[in-house]
């Protein structure tokens, strides 16, 4: 499996969004908007680090997640 470019792409490894709500510990709403935004917020990030690590999503990483919360809106880290 390889590292996703993107925060929805991450969230689409699980396939459902609830299911990647349910593995990290938020609401659907939460989780929407987390792909729709294409950033996650930091009290998040360990949840959401620890689930890809579980589900076998290379790449996950602290780093991974602050480049792309840092990304100018639109654009891809």
């Amino acid at each position: 499996m390889d590292t996703p470019s993107t925060i929805s792409g991450l969230i689409g490894k699980w396939g459902k969004l609830t299911e990647f709500a349910a593995d990290v510990g938020c609401g659907y709403e939460a989780a929407r908007k987390m792909r729709d935004r294409e950033s996650i917020a930091p009290e998040h990030w360990a949840k959401v680090i620890a689930a890809s690590e579980a589900k076998g999503i290379p790449g996950i990483t602290y780093e991974w997640l602050a480049v792309r919360r840092s990304a100018p809106a639109g654009e891809a880290a």
